[in-house]
């Protein structure tokens, strides 16, 4: 016997997938393992929707913001500037400003300007409207794929469902606390504003109404913090969340939980403009329509910082920061429906699998033994060195194994078994044209290439596609059946080749063809 590459590749092989399986074998707490899958370890199923039409509103109160800012820098003089669900409707009081105004409009996006003399009305066209909607669905599952990664759940699934339908898998969550706190951080829509009081009419907020309200431009918003507390705001807020940064956890003198929270340059710019000109006004902090906080200003505010300060708890403050991160929803979005999986129906799936996994084995191994002899050994060895490596690189990847992955393996090990079947076979057909040991491996490997780099190649190419179009389990079923292929073009066909070299000369001087390949000798000699 003499080493070869192929052998000491192959022995490679199967270290690297003993030590880095062993740790999902056994489920030893130290070392990466294999992330399982929703249907296997029980969690959250929920089917989202999103109120795509508010993301319109949003878009056209960001649009009043620019407007108010512009006005206020290049000193353009405007009155009544209101935005609804449609419009966005203010005055131009000089028209000598109208040039530099049309100018400013023009360059907003999507956009269509009507103005009847010093009556301006901005709206957006039917594409920029189906755009925003669209943009909010794909924000939305960006910003809650964002807000799991960040909450540090394993492997959650998020992706479009139909037009404006998100599906959400998060396995691994087992209590109702856990679930309550994945739907809150999932659903808080995190969207921060920014707003001058109304100064002139703030002692008028508890008995306004907010139909009064609108007529003056303003809303009234209820204290966060105080119960029946009330704020009259300006209705178009001085800047929004999209222009925040980064949000982190601090405390305050009192050691109570605070986040601090980082603006953008244009962000920055902004709020340091309007701070500089409205000193010793109020200043409300406003997180998805409630007041947190008015502090008086009082002097100009450079750097984009500010705080948002409440009665939180460390936790409730920490799941803030990672909502105002990961970006504020452009829509809100609400469940369409919601399904809790069970780790026992995940433990009754393992079994039912591994059995089937298990029974597949043993039913391979007996035929192959029996069939193929001393080949049949070396295409199991083959075999379970296969699933080693699956399981490693699994692992490593940090992978989420789902029941249909279960079933990619079975069907990677069917596959496996078929590229030893098809050398064996064209080995034996050489042997029984009576040519050499030697040549019969030779020529049985070089036979047998084409068919199995078809078949392997032709089923990687629809694992990709699944992959990439598919979703969930399907996903998992496509990384299951790739990672499975490319082992199996290592263990079944490098290393089995690598072993019958190791072996040939044994098998030459042996001259029991029946022992290495279940071949009659009379037939072979013939």
């Amino acid at each position: 016997m003499k080493l070869n590459f192929r052998v000491l590749v192959f022995a490679a092989a199967i270290l690297f997938g003993v030590v880095f399986s062993i740790p999902s074998l056994l489920q030893t707490d130290k070392g990466t393992k294999i992330t399982l899958g929703l249907d296997l370890q029980g969690g959250l199923h929920m089917l989202l929707g999103v109120k795509t039409e508010e993301a319109v509103s949003s878009r056209l109160k960001a649009i009043a913001s620019g407007i108010n800012h512009f006005s206020e820098r290049e000193e353009v003089l405007i009155d009544g500037l209101t935005a609804d669900d449609e419009s966005v409707r203010f005055t131009l009081l000089d028209n000598d400003d109208a040039p530099a105004m049309d100018k400013m409009l023009a360059g907003i996006e999507g956009s269509k300007v009507v103005h009847d003399g010093e009556s301006y009305h901005v709206s957006l066209t039917p594409e920029a409207v189906l755009k925003t909607q669209k943009q909010a669905v794909d924000q939305a599952i960006e910003t809650i794929r964002n807000r799991l990664d960040q909450f540090g759940l394993a492997e959650p699934t998020v992706a479009r469902q139909g037009v404006d339908n998100i599906l959400v898998e998060l396995p691994g969550i087992k209590s109702a606390e856990e679930e309550q706190r994945a739907r809150e951080l999932i659903s808080r829509a995190a969207k921060l504003e920014l707003m001058a009081v109304d100064e002139e009419r703030k002692m008028r907020a508890y008995t306004m109404t907010s139909a009064e309200a609108a007529r003056f431009g303003d809303v009234v918003l209820p204290d966060a913090e105080k119960a029946g507390g009330k704020y009259l705001v300006r209705e178009i807020p001085i800047l929004d969340g999209s222009m925040l940064t980064d949000a982190q956890v601090a405390f305050n003198q009192n050691n109570q939980p605070v986040i601090n929270f980082s603006l953008n340059s244009e962000g920055a710019q902004i709020f340091g403009d309007f701070t500089g000109k409205n000193v010793g006004n109020h200043l409300a902090i406003v997180l998805d329509g409630q007041v947190y906080s008015a502090p008086v200003i009082n002097e100009r505010i450079g750097g984009g910082h500010g705080q948002i300060s409440g009665n939180y708890t460390v936790e409730q403050a920490q799941d803030l920061a990672i909502a105002l991160r990961s970006g504020a929803l452009l829509a809100p979005i609400f469940m369409l429906e919601k399904r809790s999986v069970g780790p026992s129906l995940g433990a009754d799936s393992i079994q039912a699998s591994l059995i089937a996994l298990i029974g597949g084995f043993v039913l391979v191994f007996a035929f192959m033994i029996v069939y193929y002899k001393m080949a049949g050994i070396i295409a199991n060895i083959a075999l379970v060195a296969n699933l080693f490596l699956i399981i490693a690189v699994m692992a490593m990847f940090g992978a989420t194994l789902t029941l249909p992955g279960m079933a990619g393996i079975v069907l990677t090990v069917g596959m496996a078994v078929d590229a030893n079947v098809i050398i064996s076979e064209r080995i034996r057909e050489l042997l029984y044209q009576g040519v050499s040991i030697h040549k019969a491996i030779e020529e049985g490997y070089a036979n047998a290439m084409r068919a199995i780099l078809d078949a392997n190649i032709t089923t990687l190419i629809a694992a990709i596609v699944l992959y990439v179009y598919g979703t969930g389990a399907i996903k998992g079923f496509a990384i299951t059946i790739s990672i499975g292929i490319l082992a199996s073009m290592l263990t079944a066909i490098l290393g089995t080749h690598g072993i019958y070299e190791m072996l040939e000369s044994r098998i030459a001087k042996s001259k029991n063809v029946s022992f290495w390949f279940g071949v009659s000798n009379k037939k072979a000699a013939a």
